[in-house]
């Protein structure tokens, strides 16, 4: 009954995803739906899939997730931050290889705050001289 599993939290932008890597087909289930089913675009799904193409687990690895926050493309990248982690607590040794794709890294970009006086983060009202 007790199940190996790995799990992560993955983040990007406002999304954060809670990954859990079980032995398995493959399968890659996002808020009880398919991938194919979550995600419209290819780049999407492939961006998800990108950690277990580079260590070769594609197969190996049933890939839970429940995401929330931010828009699509935040999530896509928030998945793949955790399935990264979550391969390396798996496997120690596919660390320098996640590494080097640069797959570990938390991307730091967020949305700059709106400004007083501004109509939003850099955006100035219209300029008149009279």
């Amino acid at each position: 009954m007790s199940e190996v599993c790995y799990s992560a939290v993955g983040r990007r932008k406002k999304a954060i995803a809670r990954v859990r890597l079980i032995p398995g087909e493959g399968n890659i289930i996002i808020n009880k739906r398919s991938l194919d089913d979550y995600f419209g675009p290819e780049t999407l799904k492939t961006v998800v899939r990108q950690p277990l193409a580079l260590t070769e687990t594609l197969g190996k690895f049933d890939v839970l997730c429940n995401v929330g926050g931010g828009g699509y493309t935040g999530q896509a990248g928030a998945i793949r931050h955790g399935i990264a982690r979550a391969l390396v607590k798996a496997d120690e040794d596919l660390k320098p290889a996640i590494k080097k794709a640069g797959y570990l890294t938390r991307d730091p970009r967020m949305k700059e705050r709106k400004k007083y006086g501004l109509k939003a983060a850099r955006r100035a009202p219209q300029f008149s001289k009279r």
